[in-house]
């Protein structure tokens, strides 16, 4: 029998994952759009995941089952809304893999050691170049061997490299607020919010925080590969996700305070955009070996977030496969290792694609953020529908609260991907509707199909209503969040949540009985609850 995860390597495997470029590039990115009131976002960003996160780990014990993300909005509403989720989830974990292969050339090319002067290459006018691209093969390629064999290769790897990964960013942190904390940088340049609220809400989104947050499903879909995941799915989203909201709320203070005040003072939080910004800082206080630690970390961060994602991307289009809307082979487990070797190598040449058409870090994490966001969208509706029709199911875990924090998951979801601001929303969902080709195409291929095809649009009405709402809301929205500036900021925020919450009622009316109901019952039937 194959080995299982423990807690331990569940908690160590989701801290690779979410501990990857976010905390190497967010600061940066956070403070340039917001200043110290980015500080907030991190919160924010944090509070949204977390929310999502507490549904999702409902859900997760009840249906243990890997890849189960992309599932669980077919056990309540069909088919059809299951393959919507499935293939926006797969799209935000897709680009994950070349996002951290961008993130580990990038900082490459800017090595300051005159041996490496031809890494210098890799990047031209802040995009991967075709040699970087070539670089960035190599590297997926590595996170995709690794993965290759078996679990106990994975777990054996994310557990020691997770541990070098949450020790630089706490030394750096210690470092930084004894060396070069300056307090009164967040009253310097206008003051802790020189840019408004509505910067706050922007960072969240567009500066890669909800895409740092992110990794939490990485639990979730190894499902039925961890040991007792009656409990430790719970757990391990817990411990590590809340071990890394500290470390980043903490990194984005030390940034802010470790910003010379004179440059500061000079040029704005807008002036403030470093290429390597918590490396370039450590040059600017003369810790020149703080530095070259960090630019080898920017090596290792990403490399560890790479392996645990190509794990997750595997087992969720492997997932999508179960409904047979997609090839069937993709989703074929290895005999020998268990893992799904097809999907793997899919994988490995989507994302060098992926870097093809979004050549920088900036770009790829938004695709990523709104892509996953329009995912978790159906997390709390799924959740809620089976506490309606699904009354005698076990759950290890029960969301004390869930009538009212299932609505506030969704409706902060929805401004998430506001946030995002026109014209990435319409960009993104145009991504997503794409998806319904390759659905209707294996539906119109057996006429017995057609039928059924007509009846899960039921269950997906609500989710094509709430992005045609949103697509709406992004283009009249106020100039803040890139709209025409018809509906002004806040107004605009009222608008998107009550058009919203009609959605999201309208979800929960429209779930259904379905083939892939009954597999949720059989998965739900081999839980286990201790007293």
């Amino acid at each position: 029998m194959p080995r299982k995860m423990s807690l331990f390597s569940i908690v160590m495997l989701t801290l690779s994952a979410i501990i990857g470029s976010g905390w190497l590039f967010g600061s940066g990115m956070a403070a340039h759009i917001a200043g110290p009131a980015a500080i907030l976002s991190w919160m924010l960003g944090g509070i949204i995941i977390g929310v999502i996160a507490l549904n999702y780990i409902e859900l997760g014990t009840m249906f243990p089952t890997s890849g189960g993300m992309s599932q669980y909005a077919s056990f309540s509403h069909g088919p059809l809304l299951g393959f919507v989720a499935g293939w926006a989830n797969w799209i935000s974990l897709l680009t994950i893999i070349p996002i951290e292969a961008v993130a580990a050339v990038q900082y490459m090319s800017s090595w300051p050691w005159g041996w490496a002067n031809w890494t210098q290459a890799f990047i031209q006018k802040e995009n991967i170049t075709n040699l970087g691209l070539a670089v960035v093969f190599l590297f997926i390629l590595a996170f995709t061997l690794l993965n290759f064999w078996s679990i106990r290769l994975l777990t054996s790897f994310t557990s020691l490299i997770s541990i070098f990964k949450i020790f630089i960013p706490l030394m750096t942190i210690i470092i930084l607020f004894i060396t070069g904390f300056h307090g009164s940088n967040f009253q310097t340049a206008a003051g802790f919010m020189p840019y408004g609220s509505s910067a706050i809400f922007t960072a969240t989104t567009s500066a890669g925080i909800i895409f740092s947050y992110n990794a939490f499903q990485t639990t979730i879909n190894m499902g039925n590969e961890i040991e007792k995941p009656e409990k430790n799915i719970f757990w391990g989203i817990v411990i590590a996700f809340g071990i890394s909201m500290v470390i980043y709320t903490f990194l984005q203070i030390a940034f802010i305070g470790a910003v010379p005040t004179s440059r500061l003072e000079s040029m704005g939080w807008h002036g403030i955009n470093f290429q390597s910004p918590f490396a370039d800082i450590a040059i600017l206080l003369n810790l020149s070996w703080l530095a070259n630690l960090l630019y080898l970390d920017a090596f290792v961060s990403p490399f560890g977030t790479g392996v645990s994602f190509v794990a997750t991307t595997s087992r969720a289009l492997a997932a999508m496969t179960q409904t047979r809307h997609l090839p069937t082979l993709l989703g074929q487990l290895n005999q020998k290792y268990k893992t799904p070797r097809r999907a793997m190598v899919v994988n490995m040449f989507l994302g060098v694609i992926m870097v093809a058409v979004f050549r920088n870090w900036s770009a790829l994490s938004n695709v990523i953020s709104t892509s996953t966001l329009i995912a978790y969208l159906t997390g709390p509706i799924t959740l809620m529908s089976f506490r309606r029709h699904g009354t005698n199911l076990k759950r290890p875990f029960r969301l004390q609260g869930a009538a009212i924090l299932s609505p506030v998951a969704y409706i902060l979801a929805s401004l998430a991907i506001y946030w995002a601001k026109w014209p990435t929303t319409i960009e993104v969902f145009g991504v997503i509707m794409l998806g319904l080709v390759f659905y209707v195409f294996y539906e119109f291929r057996q006429p017995s199909n057609r039928k059924k095809l007509f009846s899960s649009l039921r269950g997906t009405r609500w989710l094509f209503c709430e992005m045609l709402w949103l697509t709406i809301m992004s283009l009249v929205g106020s100039n803040q969040f890139g709209g025409n500036g018809w509906l002004p900021y806040p107004i605009d925020f009222v608008f998107v949540i009550s058009g919203s919450l009609g959605c999201y009622f309208m979800g929960i009316q429209d779930s259904y009985t379905s083939r892939e109901t009954m597999v949720a019952y059989e998965l739900n039937q081999q839980v286990k609850i201790k007293n």
